[in-house]
């Protein structure tokens, strides 16, 4: 008989934002925020425009960013996971399958995008103290 296959390692990470490129941020998230009744802020990065929680209920942050052309392989969206233990999370989700494409850190936060194993990307974002 085999032993049964090892608890995974809980994750430390929430669903807090999806990432949507398109061409132009201000335009999609002023629609998105009016579709969803949502307020509609600057994003922290020059060119991005949010549409922010209304509320503990109201699903994560939209985050538009301006792109010269949308990536038709992502359709433009990819979900943000938050986390505070960003080293510990990602050696957790590349364990699972998913590959470092790109890194960005600024100031005040600090993000990979992955792909999971079909290939979609993510994001994994841990705020700084500033």
């Amino acid at each position: 008989m085999t032993a049964p296959a090892p608890a995974p390692a809980p994750a430390r990470v929430s669903f807090a934002a999806l990432n949507i490129d398109c061409t132009d941020a201000d335009a999609l998230a002023g629609f998105w925020g009016k579709a969803l009744g949502r307020p509609v802020s600057p994003g922290k990065v020059a060119g991005d425009t949010a549409v922010d929680t209304a509320g503990p209920e109201s699903g994560p942050r939209m985050i538009f960013h301006t792109v010269p052309e949308v990536d038709t392989a992502t359709n433009g969206f990819r979900p943000v996971l938050v986390t505070e233990y960003y080293a510990d999370e990602l050696d957790r989700l590349t364990g699972l399958g998913a590959k470092p494409v790109d890194e960005v850190s600024l100031p005040e936060l600090r993000w990979t995008t992955l792909t999971d194993p079909a290939g979609n990307e993510f994001d994994l974002v841990t705020l700084l103290q500033v």
